[in-house]
């Protein structure tokens, strides 16, 4: 097939996404990986990312019986997914990006073969060109990046939560978001997953089937062997563990909008977390909202440096053995409170704040 083909489905696919990738031969490999010549020319009918079934036939002349399958071999491989619009009660198909999108269902299922070893080296060679290419243009990507929505919402490990007489607002309480979806699911952490297959397991905790997925993105994958349905409680107690490794709550709304429903909560580290990775690797900003913000009692501090080694951001440093903390770097996570063993750190309600900590220059 024509590689002119095989290019305008890279670009189709890195418009359906929020992240601006360069359309690489790595790309373009991956993709032959993922799809097939077929799936290729289908999916260059996703102009705009999400398409109705009626819109999906108005491009295409394929018969039903043979539209049925192409979208229902898409969405096994994690590159369509499908769900029930509320509003419409129609079925709308949305094409994936490749990250966040296609990379997180490829390494869902936790498989290990051949296929799924090369396609963990193929990511990993995108993002370090992408580290490349921002760090040859740092300053111009700094800018870029303050025009992008944060892509994740973090929230505090609750008992570590500080607010008078006012009750945690549930937007805020990880265990009472749990109260709006009939359907919750967990799957295998994709980030872990991918370095576990790149031979760099994390630092940070042994637990790989901690990603949870809520309604209509978790109906999605468990009909198509992504994920396992979980009880609520199941749920909680993988939040309570998560904490105690020292893990990040992080949420994912519907196209990134913390106005519309989640999709999924993830427990994250940040030798692994793809979020995490492409901070620390210089590629893009790490931007996140969040409505606490940690205060050290120095009075208490004993200097023993837990915070700074458990704090995710490195925003934590001691000074003459205090604690001291980058405001502006804190993502509220409550990590460092929950393993201050002098009980040094609180955190404190602010309200929603934006974080927005530029890209590490790491060539000077």
């Amino acid at each position: 097939m024509s590689e002119k083909i095989w290019y305008k489905a890279a670009r189709t696919v890195v418009n359906a996404g929020n992240y601006p990738f360069p359309i690489t031969e790595t790309v373009i490999e991956l993709l032959k990986v993922l799809i097939t010549d077929d799936q290729a020319r289908f999916i260059q009918i996703f102009r705009k990312p999400s398409l109705s079934l009626e819109q999906i036939k108005q491009k295409t002349n394929l018969k039903d019986v043979d539209l049925e399958k192409m979208l229902n071999d898409l969405m096994d491989g994690g590159v369509v997914v499908g769900t029930k619009s509320r509003s419409t009660g129609k079925n709308i198909y949305r094409l994936m990006g490749p990250f966040p999108g296609i990379f997180e269902f490829t390494f869902m299922k936790g498989g290990t073969s051949e296929r799924e070893q090369k396609l963990a080296r193929l990511f990993d060679e995108i993002f370090k060109d992408m580290s490349n290419r921002s760090q040859k243009s740092h300053d111009l990507i700094v800018k870029m990046y303050k025009d992008f929505p944060p892509i994740a919402r973090v929230v505090p490990v609750e008992e570590f939560v500080d607010v008078g007489q006012e009750e945690v607002l549930p937007c805020e309480d990880v265990t009472k978001l749990l109260d709006d979806y009939d359907v919750i699911a967990v799957t295998h952490c994709y980030c872990r997953h991918q370095k576990d297959l790149l031979g760099e397991p994390c630092k940070v905790t042994k637990e790989r089937q901690n990603c949870i997925l809520l309604g209509k993105g978790a109906k999605f994958a468990i009909e198509h062997d992504f994920a396992e349905p979980i009880s609520k409680e199941n749920t909680i107690q993988i939040f309570h563990d998560a904490e105690d490794s020292g893990l990040v709550h992080k949420i994912f709304h519907v196209h990134l909008n913390p106005e519309k429903e989640i999709e999924g909560i993830c427990s994250c580290c940040k030798c692994c977390c793809g979020i995490f990775q492409m901070y620390y690797s210089g590629t893009t900003p790490y931007h996140t909202l969040t409505s606490y913000l940690a205060k050290i009692i120095e009075n208490s501090c004993v200097g023993c440096g837990t915070c700074v080694e458990k704090c995710p951001m490195e925003a934590i440093e001691l000074i003459n053995a205090v604690a001291k903390l980058n405001p502006d770097m804190c993502i509220g996570c409550g990590v460092c409170a929950h393993h201050c063993p002098e009980n040094a750190i609180k955190l404190e309600r602010t309200g929603p704040r934006n974080v927005l900590v530029p890209p590490r220059k790491i060539n000077a």
